[in-house]
């Protein structure tokens, strides 16, 4: 693999900011199991390992079940998720994947059904976030697993 450079030695003060803005998103009105399904569910989309292993570890250290993080790939024919929890996940792939004409109004409506106007609102910037941070670890090629002990994922014994 080429060396690439450190994004975060680089530009510490963006690095900085951007993770106040990632820590502010713990506080909303986003449950933390909805917010691990869309972490897992945007780096699996976008081919980010590093955010991908490091979701999984933060989920199952939440408590989510392992079978659950199986079924996300196929999560529409899966009969573990919820209607909310479809919901944001149907939002996070099309925010994540845009189609060509934007968001259509039947995907929109679809889930405004399970989520309310802040809730929706909220798990925008959730969606926003994660695939900033995709963007970033794909683009330097972030070793997965790299950050474990300083984000304490070493807990989740998955190494």
């Amino acid at each position: 693999m080429t060396h690439r450079i450190n994004y975060i030695q680089q530009s510490p003060e963006l690095f900085k900011a951007f993770m106040q803005f990632s820590n502010a998103l713990k506080n909303t009105a986003i449950e933390e199991s909805i917010r691990d399904l869309v972490s897992i569910r945007a780096s699996q989309l976008n081919g980010c390992s590093f955010c991908l292993d490091m979701h999984v570890k933060e989920a199952r250290i939440h408590g989510e079940r392992e079978l659950r993080i199986h079924h996300l790939t196929a999560w529409r024919e899966s009969t573990l998720f919820e209607p909310r929890e479809r919901a944001a996940l149907a939002w996070t792939e099309v925010l994540t994947k845009l189609p060509e004409h934007g968001v259509s109004d039947e995907i929109y409506d679809r889930v405004r059904t399970q989520l309310s106007e802040k809730e929706l609102s909220d798990l925008t910037f959730d969606v926003m976030a994660i695939n900033a941070w995709n963007r970033a670890n794909v683009a330097f090629k972030t070793v997965p697993g790299s950050a474990d002990k300083a984000f304490g994922l070493d807990k989740a014994n998955l190494a």
